[in-house]
């Protein structure tokens, strides 16, 4: 399938450290293998849906089978956009995963991501998360973006709280078949502003913008222009 058809395909995100890219079918099948090597130690969970606790190879087809789903599901309504995050020496290290409802009217994304286990504790997962706020704030022109972790989640915490997050009240969900206790997190646009960096590039977001039902950049301009000008 060519991009004109699926803009995210054309979706590229580069920071000097990795880049993200949207999973195509070729993409799914490495990051299946990659996450059947490991992401996190057996004793813990990280993740709301305990994907992670099948045995290969039902792990890797399962992982498939979520990413064709999320693209099958994609409408300007509510969307999950699944990008591989390669290393810039070309090593592929995980997902980063921006999901939206209402995103023309809310202007609000929820983050979530994954990093094989052998490449954690190298600040990559900072990394990532910065290319993902740049994405939504600089590249589709969000308001808010929403983060949620485990209470024990020691690396996902870290890096959420290096970040200007604001956290919001604590809820009780099922964690492995027992309520545990989940953190949220939310960061608004000035906010990100306080952190906003210069050596992160986009491509791409003026197709997707478009096929996720958000006006062109320069539609927004012209309209700041005229209000500023009242």
């Amino acid at each position: 399938m060519t991009a004109a058809i699926w803009p995210l395909f054309d979706l590229h995100v580069s920071t000097p450290r990795l880049s993200l890219r949207y999973v195509t079918d070729d993409l799914a099948g490495e990051l299946a293998d990659l996450a059947a090597q490991g992401i996190h130690a057996p004793e813990t969970m990280p993740f709301s849906e305990p994907w992670t606790d099948v045995p290969p190879p039902a792990l890797q087809r399962d992982a498939v089978r979520y990413f064709w789903r999320c693209r099958a599901d994609t409408t300007t309504e509510c969307w999950t956009l699944n990008l591989a995050t390669r290393h810039q020496d070309g090593t592929l290290l995980g997902v980063c995963t921006l999901s939206a409802e209402h995103f023309p009217t809310t202007r609000t994304v929820t983050t979530g991501s994954w990093i094989g286990r052998r490449f954690q504790g190298r600040g990559l997962g900072r990394e990532m998360r910065q290319a993902a706020l740049h994405l939504i704030f600089a590249g589709l022109d969000g308001h808010t973006a929403n983060t949620r972790a485990w209470h024990d989640n020691v690396a996902s915490l870290r890096v959420t709280k290096s970040l200007p997050y604001t956290e919001q009240r604590s809820v009780r969900e099922i964690r492995r078949d027992r309520p545990d206790t989940m953190l949220a997190f939310t960061m608004n646009r000035e906010q990100w502003q306080t952190i906003r960096r210069s050596d992160i590039q986009l491509a791409g977001t003026e197709s997707i913008r478009e096929f996720l039902g958000m006006p062109p950049h320069l539609a927004i301009s012209a309209r700041t222009s005229a209000a500023t000008a009242d």
